[in-house]
């Protein structure tokens, strides 16, 4: 219907609905009202769906419509695998929980109506689903079951407690096993299956690479690029010429490394480093994408819509297309690119006492990597040296001014949080051979450095220029969240200063600076964590609170993040001649958009990157049950204890498998308690455990505790395989 249409049904209907005399009705009494034949009534259930979304009317269990209560709310349901599920109301931190006989058929992502009502154990809101306003899932990943006359799709998504029935003429000729992607037709009622049909095969549960594609399908990333932006590649060159390199600043002669890991093809920031009586003079160059990525082509429109890439186990899905990432964007070496250059004089304290912003053309002298350099800084491997001999003053300037950053910002508050992060060794057919923990060096740490001085010193020129922009902040902790936080540290025997009001990151640093190499240090850096916002991008500088800095934004990475892309471009048109009036009003109109639409990429691409994760390390403990290893008790929990190994992985041991005693949690001191025993488990102690059971579909590993006693005869002939992880 046309929006003014719906606009004009949607008065009239408020008109009766806040007439004195109106009794709440049903949609066929209003339909006879308003003289609505039965062939248009789904128009007048669209228009009541609008106002209910608007929260402008209610609808009652026996589905009469009326004025809105406050007892009955909007918002988005979350389902569970066994049947229950959430509602998340907007802007409001608590959920509300509905039982399995109280969901009215929603499914996981649906926008529904909730009516409140008494709770069973007081301690949450509980509700009732009264309505499903709008179906926001249409189609869905899953393995199809194949049955004499019809088949039927379980989902990937746990989340979707439901099958979808397939009729057989609707399958596309799957079998038992095939991965596929359905296609919702019919969502069913408390006593029917959703339905669907099969759009797409992705291949079966036992082929490489199914696996992760199905993961990759299911959250809706898109894999292949249109032809539009095929169409489009067609035209861009595979090197730069003169007509690019003229009225750009000249830096061919400038020393200049880029240090990536040893997989990475799309380099995207390059380094220089010189230093002088009183300074550093830092310059960090940027890939130029905007020079081949126009606003509004086809190209730009498929790299908004993706927002970033994807970095998954087995593969990397691009924002742009291999041809940009790979080759011409990418600052290879002794190849002549083009770049944004911030050119820094940072001072000896770390203080920025001047920059530069330019277009540039560079030529990298060397393609270094992380473990090149670490080896040169941390190891003084002579071979490495000798190899590198003409950098190695740049790479030792560089070890100098990133620990001058560092410190300078550790002074301010900077929240560092060292978790070990996770490398999956696949072979050639996707299957995980080796988990390892992946660390930061001195490399990583140099580069990470210069990123964020480069990003906040765009941030702050492009705030005090007070041009549309776009920037990357973190909101304040919420004051309850921190005040709970400080509650429980301080079972712990530590504390934190907070107020009503705020509190300022030092103390979260301070905090985490306590509790390094304690046994109770992944609890709480995990928990301090869970206890502050997520990270976004808005057009606002209200300032990053884990950096502890006023101004911040992503300006390093526009092969591979959007928002990098967006303000290249904005950049770019004020060093030509300013931002016209006519142009500051387009980017208002659009950056909120962009903002917004970027965040929920980069919040979908981390879900798929876990997600993949989690299955290859699922996929990987499942080679070893039966096995025996030593690991850390990592989160204790209800239903039982969480346990880290030293390769990372991270498996449960439920309270049901502890069998020589009946235990329970202590909440107050975080402990699982022997009812007779009186043993307890406690955070960061060292447990030994065998490998019971994984469920790839659920993302678990099952452990168990080793007995005391197989503890004691196993001392002596400690498992190798464990012993090596």
């Amino acid at each position: 219907m046309d929006e003014k249409i719906i606009n004009e049904r949607k008065r009239i209907i408020m008109d009766i609905i806040e007439s004195p005399n109106y009794v709440p009705m049903k949609i066929k009494e209003m339909a006879i009202i308003l003289n609505i034949p039965k062939t248009e009534r789904h128009e007048l259930e669209e228009v009541l769906n609008e106002l209910l979304s608007e929260g402008k009317i209610s609808v009652s269990k026996k589905g009469k419509y009326g004025k809105p209560s406050g007892n009955i709310l909007i918002g988005d349901y979350e389902g569970n695998a066994k049947g229950f599920g959430f509602v998340l109301i907007d802007g409001e931190d608590e959920d509300i929980f509905i039982p399995e006989s109280c969901t009215n058929s929603a499914m996981h992502g649906d926008k529904v109506q909730v009516i409140l009502r008494s709770s069973r154990t007081g301690r949450r809101r509980e509700g009732e689903i009264i309505k499903v306003l709008e179906h926001n899932t249409k189609e869905i990943v899953g393995t199809y079951q194949k049955s004499k006359n019809f088949g039927f799709v379980v989902p990937d998504n746990i989340k979707f407690s439901r099958d979808i029935f397939i009729p057989l003429e609707k399958s596309k000729g799957a079998v038992n096993g095939h991965k596929v992607v359905v296609s919702i037709y019919d969502y069913g009622s408390k006593d029917k299956k959703p339905e669907g049909i099969v759009k797409e095969i992705i291949g079966h549960t036992d082929d490489p690479g199914t696996d992760i594609v199905s993961i990759v399908k299911g959250m809706n990333i898109p894999m292949e690029f249109p032809e539009d932006v095929q169409k489009q590649l067609n035209k861009i060159p595979d090197h730069v010429d003169g007509k690019n390199i003229a009225g750009r600043l000249d830096l061919r002669d400038v020393q200049t490394v880029t240090i990536d890991g040893e997989d990475a093809k799309d380099l995207d920031d390059a380094i220089s480093l010189t230093k002088e009586k009183d300074r550093f003079i830092l310059g960090v160059h940027i890939a130029d994408v905007t020079n081949y990525v126009k606003e509004g082509s086809p190209l730009d429109k498929e790299a908004l819509k993706r927002g970033t890439s994807v970095y998954l186990v087995d593969r990397v899905i691009p924002m742009l297309p291999h041809q940009l990432s790979n080759g011409i964007c990418s600052l290879n070496q002794k190849v002549d690119r083009l770049a944004l250059s911030c050119i820094m004089e940072i001072d000896f304290s770390g203080k920025v006492i001047g920059h530069k912003i330019a277009e540039t053309v560079i030529c990298v002298d060397r393609r270094m990597s992380y473990t090149s350099v670490k080896k040169i800084l941390e190891e003084k491997d002579e071979a490495e040296i000798n190899e590198y001999k003409e950098l190695v003053p740049m790479f030792e300037r560089m070890e100098e001014l990133a620990g001058i950053l560092r410190e300078k910002r550790m002074k301010r508050g900077s929240i560092d949080f060292d978790f070990l992060e996770s490398k999956i060794i696949l072979d050639e057919k996707g299957k995980p051979i080796e988990v390892k923990p992946y660390e930061r060096n001195t490399a990583t740490k140099i580069i990470e450095d210069f990123m964020l001085i480069a990003n906040e010193t765009i941030a702050e020129d492009y705030f005090w220029q007070e041009l549309p922009f776009v920037f990357r902040t973190h909101e304040n902790p919420d004051s309850e969240k921190m005040i709970k936080l400080g509650m429980f540290i301080s079972n712990f025997g530590y504390g934190i200063k907070t107020t009503q009001e705020e509190i300022h990151p030092k103390e979260l640093q301070k905090l985490l600076g306590k509790i390094k190499g304690s046994p109770e240090e992944a609890l709480i850096s995990r928990l301090t964590l869970r206890s502050m916002k997520q990270a976004k991008y808005t057009t606002a500088c209200t300032g990053h609170f884990g950096l502890a800095t006023k101004y911040y934004c992503h300006f390093t990475s526009p092969i591979r993040r959007y928002p990098d892309l967006q303000i290249h471009r904005i950049i770019k048109e004020n060093i030509h001649g300013g931002i016209s009036e006519k142009r500051v009003k387009h980017y208002d109109s659009i950056l909120a958009g962009v903002a917004q639409m970027c965040s929920a990429n980069e919040r979908r691409a981390d879900e798929a990157e876990r997600d993949a994760d989690k299955l290859k390390m699922t996929e990987y403990m499942s080679e070893h049950i039966g096995e025996t290893f030593e690991g850390v008790i990592s989160g204790i929990t209800n239903w039982g204890m969480y346990v880290e190994l030293p390769n990372t992985i991270e498996g449960m041991v439920r309270i049901t498998s502890i069998s020589d005693d009946y235990y329970y949690y202590d909440e107050e001191k975080y402990e699982l308690v022997g009812e007779a025993t009186k043993k307890k488990f406690k955070l960061g102690e060292k447990v030994k455990i065998v490998v019971v059971k994984t469920d790839k579909l659920l993302r678990q590993i099952d452990f168990e505790l080793v007995e005391e006693e197989e503890r004691n005869s196993s001392d002596g002939e400690s498992n190798n395989e464990a012993d090596s992880e």
